[in-house]
């Protein structure tokens, strides 16, 4: 259950990034409102996997999910450019948190 909730609350961690971006200092509301949720959520989630999870891996592979899917948020949506090399260094960045829970 912990590994799931760490995979849910890095997720949320890309949510809650993506909403910082677009609130533009906090001047606007929804995106300001969609940051504040997903990162008590976030939070709280990491917080729950640590009780069970190593505190290291906790947060190494909560902050690889939720980098990863920020970036490739952002490509998919145009507002960053794509390149292979950008491609490769988060295939990469997967395939650690995955290192990570397969020697968990």
């Amino acid at each position: 259950m912990a590994w799931l909730v760490l995979v849910v609350s890095g997720v949320l961690e890309a949510v809650w990034a993506t909403a910082l971006g677009r609130s533009e200092a906090f001047t606007r509301p929804a995106p300001s409102v969609v940051f504040g949720i997903a990162l008590v959520l976030s939070m709280g989630g990491l917080a729950y996997a640590m009780r069970e999870l190593p505190v290291g891996t906790s947060y190494a592979v909560w902050v690889g999910i939720g980098a990863s899917l920020t970036v490739i948020y952002a490509m998919v949506t145009g507002t960053e450019p794509v390149s292979a090399a950008k491609v490769l260094l988060i295939a990469g960045l997967i395939g650690c948190v995955i290192g990570l829970k397969a020697v968990s």
